[in-house]
């Protein structure tokens, strides 16, 4: 390698190796001749996960950022909008239910509304539109509203597979990026530590002066040839499988869910994904509670399928992480940086954030290289903390009786980071200013869904004299009720939306 950083190269394919490539790529100005040369490295024989269908609000930047557009992305990839997450039967197992919407409450920074409401389990659609949009299967926008605007905020579900063959053709034709189809057999260091080359088997050494490692769970790069260990956090998150199955609509005009359905069941829960032609689905499960026979038997009795109906695959994973993320001349991105169940769709969203980071401080040279690494490292260990401590609030606040729901109560199994702030919330619930860090993935309106959702509820009389607004939080209330009628009698429905809006129907 040189000093001056001239060429990255990517080493994997898939969503997180054509992202980053796209990114980095599209930042540095890979199309011209004067850009930064960047080359992806990905195997034919090594397959992806290919699962990862969720998205978060963030790839509407992404996707605007690296010049995909909006019904382009829609038409490759199978994609529907989602709105947000519901989950059922988290909190007893008796038909419960609460949403998870993207859109923040009404008066969101102004007023906390949550003292001012008499049952807060049903503190999303007090506050928020969103969930009667959802109930309704109206989708997010228009057919007026410009791409990636409307008004209520969105991401998107979307074929994994899909995904990754439009961002390879995208970032090679359009980007500038290099892509070379072949497997490493060896990573050379230098003397200090650095990665020189990697030699492929079939096109031999390739040197580089930055590398990202996009090699899954594997971590060919930081995790083999660095040496970084993982960490785990099954103490914590004690799911370690997923069986996955696609599983067909009735018709093809079968009704789109516009959020994500995730269902609890004895010893895990199921995701339910709707595209415009197929369902994604899976059972998220401990090994420790329940065998895979059982798990595939509760997710076909959940999709009322046999098992001649639909194939279903086994995904064996271990929740956590990287010792560090960036080392040397090197950085981790997507499972080969570490990896959690897709409780909240948090994969794809830590690849845009990780790729983003890596494209605007990128190094010019050596000299800043060790400063870089240590700043991504810190923001990545705090971002990792607060996904584990979020994750966690959704299982340990349950009251099932099930060993495995039990279990997710144990207070050893709770990080102390996330026991302080609910030693806080106990009197007043999440405030924006508990989330002022600019490395925030949630906001405080994500833990007040959750919280509240699952039955948790801070004793506001202990400071009664805080929540003397009770006029103005009803005018508020009043304003949510007038928003949801609006947008119930004016938003299309999901799936005619998708149709009509991609020129599919009349």
């Amino acid at each position: 390698m040189t000093e001056s950083i001239g060429h990255v190269v990517v080493v994997g394919g898939g969503t997180a190796g054509w992202l980053s490539a796209a990114m980095i790529a599209a930042h540095h100005n890979g199309h011209r001749p004067d850009g930064l040369r960047v080359t992806l490295v990905e195997s034919s024989d090594i397959p992806t996960v290919g699962v990862g269908e969720g998205t978060w609000p963030t790839m509407k930047n992404t996707l605007q950022k690296i010049g995909i557009d909006e019904k382009t992305f829609f038409a490759r990839c199978h994609s529907t909008f989602k709105q947000g997450g519901k989950f059922i039967d988290w909190h007893t197992g008796n038909d419960d239910a609460y949403y998870h919407p993207f859109t923040v409450p009404i008066a969101y920074e102004r007023l906390d509304l949550a003292p001012y409401i008499n049952d807060l389990t049903h503190f999303a659609p007090e506050t928020n539109f969103q969930h009667h949009i959802c109930e309704a299967g109206l989708g997010p926008r228009s057919l007026t509203d410009p791409d990636f605007q409307g008004p209520c905020n969105y991401a998107y579900h979307l074929d994994a597979g899909e995904f990754a063959e439009l961002l390879k053709q995208h970032a090679t034709e359009k980007l500038g990026v290099h892509h070379l189809v072949d497997t490493v057999s060896n990573v050379s260091l230098s003397s200090d530590g650095f990665i020189d080359a990697i030699t492929l088997e079939q096109t031999g050494k390739l040197e580089g002066d930055f590398f990202v490692d996009c090699t899954g769970f594997a971590s060919r790069l930081l995790g083999q040839a660095l040496g970084v260990p993982f960490k785990p956090m099954d103490s914590i998150l004690f799911n370690d499988r997923a069986i996955a199955v696609q599983a067909p609509y009735p018709d093809e005009r079968s009704p789109i869910p516009c959020h994500t359905l995730a269902t609890a069941k004895a010893a895990g829960w199921i995701w339910d994904i709707g595209l415009t032609h197929r369902r994604g689905t899976g059972h998220v499960f401990s090994s420790d509670f329940i065998n895979e026979d059982e798990a595939e038997f509760t997710l076909r009795q959940y999709l009322d399928l046999n098992e001649s109906e639909a194939d279903s695959r086994v995904i064996k994973f271990s929740s956590g992480h990287r010792s560090c993320w960036w080392k040397k001349n090197c950085v981790a991105v997507g499972m080969s940086a570490g990896f959690v169940e897709p409780l909240e769709a948090t994969a794809i969203m830590l690849v845009e954030l990780s790729a983003r980071f890596i494209s605007e401080n990128l190094p010019a040279d050596r000299h800043t290289m060790a400063i870089m690494e240590k700043r991504f490292n810190q923001a990545m260990a705090y971002r990792w903390q607060r996904i584990i401590d979020f994750l966690k609030l959704h299982y340990m606040l349950n009251d099932r009786p099930e060993p495995y729901w039990k279990a997710h109560r144990d207070p050893a199994s709770i990080p102390d980071s996330l026991k302080e702030d609910l030693a806080v919330w106990a009197t007043r619930g999440p405030q924006t200013a508990d989330f002022d860090s600019a490395l925030e993935l949630f906001p405080a309106a994500s833990y007040q869904y959750v919280l509240y959702g699952m039955g948790f509820r801070p004793d506001f009389s202990s400071q009664a004299w805080l929540y003397d607004q009770q006029r103005l939080a009803q005018q508020v209330f009043t304003r949510n009720q007038q928003l949801t009628r609006q947008l119930l009698d004016s938003l299309p429905s999901h799936r005619d939306l998708i149709d009509r809006w991609l020129g599919q129907a009349a």
